[in-house]
């Protein structure tokens, strides 16, 4: 059985949108103490299914991990909606959904640059080292 399929099984047979859980819990529920970075790199919990074993067990289950507190050692994993691809992202100018949600990302792919723009350039202004 693959070490991480114990959480995978625990969060399934839940039946709860939302599980919270400690770390010390989810090693508990796997038999074995989580990899160093997982204490040290929040981005160890995202919800990228390349990320590492463990992310693929949670999103297998139909779980996403949200409301990591990497000082108090906690998250939550909370329950995958089908339309969560059309979600923002934690950070953006709306995470409750709503009318953002709907067309985020619908431009991508829209925009092209030209090769040899360089974007970190100055516009609209001169600039002058001797001011």
């Amino acid at each position: 059985m693959p070490k991480y399929a114990l959480l995978e099984e625990h969060l399934r047979s839940s039946g709860r949108a939302i599980v919270p859980m400690t770390f010390r819990e989810i090693e508990n529920v796997i038999g074995s103490t989580l990899p160093p970075k997982s204490a040290k790199q929040r981005a160890w919990w995202s919800n990228n299914p390349s990320n590492n074993v463990m992310t693929k067990a949670w999103l297998a289950a139909g779980y996403e991990s949200a409301r990591v507190d990497m000082h108090n050692r906690k998250l939550v994993f909370r329950k995958a909606s089908p339309e969560a691809d059309l979600q923002p992202t934690q950070g953006t100018a709306d995470n409750r959904g709503g009318s953002f949600s709907r067309i985020f990302g619908a431009l991508k792919g829209t925009v092209t640059i030209a090769p040899g723009t360089d974007l970190t350039a100055p516009i609209g202004e001169e600039w002058d080292a001797e001011r």
